[in-house]
């Protein structure tokens, strides 16, 4: 009985340490040495502190920024922990509102998003600008919705409207090779490089 028993054992011993301990070393030393800063979450570094990353966004408050796209995650209810809270970009919990067409409370939102942006149905606003993405955590808006925010952020930073729209034009990140993904802007880049135009 030992004798099949013992195989078996050392099979087990085997793959566990080369898909255990060897493939996960080999595969991060590759990555550590190919793309470190993609391999560390593409953190980044504003001033010598760390203040996000480009693949996660963040909640940016007040007239001043550019908004990123809502976020349907949530958090524990303090007060009572069998229900939930709106948490906008909780990177815990990661999700999307789960609401389907026929959703009042979604179609109550995205009527009152619209509206606040100035919306009509002879003015649209792009759709990323009123509807949540499958993560909640997108760090990317669409070039129109930028656009469409900067004069809001040009009125509140006492800025020329058109030095942001350049600033919008300078952030954008084309598709890869031309042909992979959509044309889109950094939320927190754009920020960031707000920051350093208004500083000037």
């Amino acid at each position: 009985m030992f004798s099949q028993i013992r195989p078996a054992i050392v099979m087990i011993l085997l793959f566990s340490a080369l898909t255990g301990v060897i493939y996960p070393l080999a595969i991060t030393g590759i990555a550590q040495a190919v793309m470190a800063r993609t391999a560390n979450g593409s953190l980044v570094v504003n001033n010598g502190a760390v203040v996000g990353s480009t693949l996660i966004g963040q909640a940016f408050g007040g007239e001043t920024y550019f908004h990123g796209r809502p976020s349907a995650t949530n958090t524990a209810d303090p007060n009572d922990a069998t229900k939930t809270i709106d948490a906008p970009y909780n990177a815990a919990n990661s999700s999307g509102s789960n609401f389907g067409p026929t959703s009042q409370k979604l179609h109550d939102r995205v009527k009152t998003d619209v509206e606040a942006l100035g919306g009509s149905p002879d003015k649209p606003v792009p759709a990323d600008a009123v509807t949540t993405s499958a993560s909640g955590l997108d760090p990317d808006i669409s070039p129109a919705f930028a656009r469409l925010q900067a004069s809001r952020v040009a009125a509140a930073r006492k800025l020329p409207e058109d030095r942001l729209q350049a600033l919008v034009t300078s952030a954008i990140q084309h598709p890869v090779l031309g042909l992979f993904g959509e044309p889109r802007v950094n939320v927190l880049a754009l920020n960031l490089e707000l920051d350093r135009l208004a500083a000037k």
